[in-house]
């Protein structure tokens, strides 16, 4: 399942790119171009804002303002399938799928603690981000479980 979020879930988004889904983030107010983006590549509309609700493409209105109940209500209006498998699968920054990189080609790109103690690197072909399973990646997992 593919979504588009509208300028008011920028968090959100992130977050369910950490999920594992394809979710563009959208921060127009162009309406027009919204449904024809969603209905092009066949993605959600998930919003906040009640004026956008269209009857002719599936969406989620949601409506908490805190993040965690954001996620749950997503989870829940979409029946969305959680696989931990998928997560961490894409790139927080720009949406696009991760793939493995050699260690040895990203040397300079990351510190150098983190180059000695982390053997998994991945990369965003798109934007160049750099990733791997930090403490981070344990915190994120650890929240996600809370939330979800």
């Amino acid at each position: 399942m593919k979504f588009i979020l509208t300028k008011e879930l920028g968090r959100l988004s992130r977050w369910l790119r950490l999920l594992g889904f394809d979710t563009v983030y959208y921060d127009k107010d162009n309406l027009g171009t919204l449904l024809i983006l969603a209905l092009r590549e066949d993605r959600k509309i998930i919003t906040r804002s009640r004026a956008l609700v269209h009857p002719k493409k599936c969406m989620a209105v949601i409506e908490s303002d805190k993040l965690d109940q954001q996620l749950k209500e997503v989870v829940s209006k979409l029946n969305l399938k959680i696989e931990q498998e998928k997560f961490f699968s894409r790139c927080t920054v720009c949406n696009q799928e991760l793939a493995d990189v050699e260690k040895e080609k990203i040397k300079q790109q990351v510190p150098p603690y983190v180059y000695q103690h982390q053997e998994h690197f991945m990369k965003c072909e798109n934007c160049n981000k750099i990733y791997w399973k930090g403490s981070h990646w344990g915190n994120i997992k650890e929240a996600i479980d809370k939330i979800i």
